[in-house]
């Protein structure tokens, strides 16, 4: 007999995680729409919050001030009890890397891991100079420091997807089929 597909409308809250430049906003809006659900994307919610931008939290208070209200921020999205309806979210890249905020979003979000590699991330965090992190003498070399230091936290996920060359809405494909499969895999048996 033939498994029933499970409709990925009946997912949870879907926090999409990844480094900068993987798409995480743009596939997280198209994402949304096909799901007729609200979308959030962390880094606007803590500029909206805070009146700065992320560059400029980031340069006035440091990064360890800007991953507790960038935690604030998430909890207060994806919180059942402050948020009822499920949403899609899209997280800045160091959110995950956070263990409390990695936490939060495990346990209130089906967590997926948008993965791409150097030479395309590269690529795209070039085109804008709005990536604190990267306001260093080689940028390339410091994007590769942080998929080091950080694939090993984002693997923490509940799904990984790897991003697909061309068109975003290959990736939404995917990561539609990857939260499909993911549900199929882990439905609990009927009483």
């Amino acid at each position: 007999m033939p498994r029933q597909k499970i409709a990925v409308s009946d997912a949870p809250n879907i926090a999409l995680i990844g480094m900068m430049g993987v798409g995480k906003t743009t596939i997280g809006r198209r994402l949304a729409r096909r799901l007729s659900r609200e979308f959030f994307d962390s880094d606007h919610e803590i500029e909206k919050a805070s009146g700065r931008t992320v560059a400029g939290y980031f340069r006035d208070h440091g990064e360890a001030q800007f991953r507790e209200g960038e935690k604030r921020v998430i909890n207060r999205l994806v919180d059942p009890d402050i948020k009822k309806a499920s949403i899609i979210l899209a997280t800045g890249g160091g959110a995950f890397t956070h263990e409390e905020t990695r936490e939060i979003l495990n346990t209130h979000c089906l967590t997926v891991w948008l993965k791409g590699d150097l030479d395309t991330l590269f690529e795209r965090v070039s085109r804008n100079n709005k990536r604190p992190l990267l306001q260093v003498e080689n940028p390339r070399a410091k994007l590769q420091e942080l998929i080091e230091a950080r694939h090993p936290i984002y693997a923490q996920a509940h799904i990984h997807v790897p991003i697909a060359k061309g068109p975003h809405i290959r990736t939404v494909n995917r990561v539609i089929k990857a939260i499909q499969k993911y549900q199929e895999t882990n439905k609990k048996p009927s009483p």
